[in-house]
Formats: C-alpha cells, sequence, structure tokens
C-alpha cells in the first residue's frame, strides 16, 4: 500500500504554513496541513460498505462504486470494457485485490488492501479487475 501522497501533501502543508506566514504558531501550521489532507482524501465520496474506484489519480476523473450485496466473494470482477481506474477507496470491511489483468491474472501486477478504510490515490498499475475477500 503506498502511502507516500498523504505524507507529502502534510509536509508541503505544514512547510508552507510555516515559510509563508513566519509567525504562524504549531497549532496553525497543523490546521493548514490537515486541510490540504482533507482536500486530497475526499471520505465523503465513497461511502461505508463501497470500494470506489475512479478513471484519474487523486481521487479524479469518473467514479465506479461497487457494494458487497452485489460483488459475489471471492471472483475476479472485471471492470467494464474500456475501463479502469488509477485510485480508489476501500471502504468494504473486506480485504479487496486489485489486478492489471481483467483476468485477475497474478502474471500481471496486483495488490491487496485492507478493508477498513484504504484511500490509494495513485495505483501504482492501471487498474483493470478486482476480487473481494472474506475477512
Amino acid at each position: 500500500m503506498r502511502t507516500t501522497t498523504p505524507a507529502a501533501l502534510l509536509t508541503a502543508a505544514t512547510l508552507a504554513a510555516t515559510t509563508l506566514l513566519p509567525t504562524a504558531t504549531a497549532a496553525t501550521a497543523a490546521t493548514a496541513a490537515t486541510a490540504a489532507t482533507a482536500v486530497a482524501l475526499p471520505r465523503d465520496a465513497c461511502g461505508p460498505g463501497e470500494l470506489c474506484l475512479w478513471g484519474k489519480p487523486d481521487f479524479r476523473g469518473e467514479r465506479q462504486t461497487h457494494e458487497l450485496f452485489r460483488t459475489e466473494i471471492q471472483n475476479c470482477v472485471p471492470l467494464p470494457p474500456g475501463t479502469d481506474a488509477q485510485s480508489l477507496a476501500n471502504r468494504t470491511g473486506r480485504p479487496v485485490t486489485t489486478y492489471q489483468s481483467h483476468e485477475c491474472e497474478e502474471t500481471g501486477e496486483f495488490e491487496t488492501y485492507p478493508g477498513d478504510g484504504t484511500w490509494v490515490p495513485q495505483s501504482p498499475y492501471r487498474v483493470r479487475a478486482f476480487k473481494v475477500w472474506e475477512r
């Protein structure tokens, strides 16, 4: 799981607050950093129990939403033809593996994300399919 983007945003916001406002207190810098992180992670854009996939990095582009009641556990779910995802949020409560392959083949890239609220602003590959696993 990659977590460098939120950390980089936090660092950049803190640096900006302390550089541009030399009299800013640590609390002001922390508030600015929290606001920058909140913008980067649109937590209200993906509800509890959902797997959300965006067509572009940083949770931009067209969003696809998948819920557990429509998804068979441990079965490969290919994305619709001609679509893929570059960022995702896993709020299913279950582990989800994303695949570079439309057939969930493990010869291409794949990665499993915990289901307790994992936010991935930039997948290391284009996601073309996924599997939801038992806990």
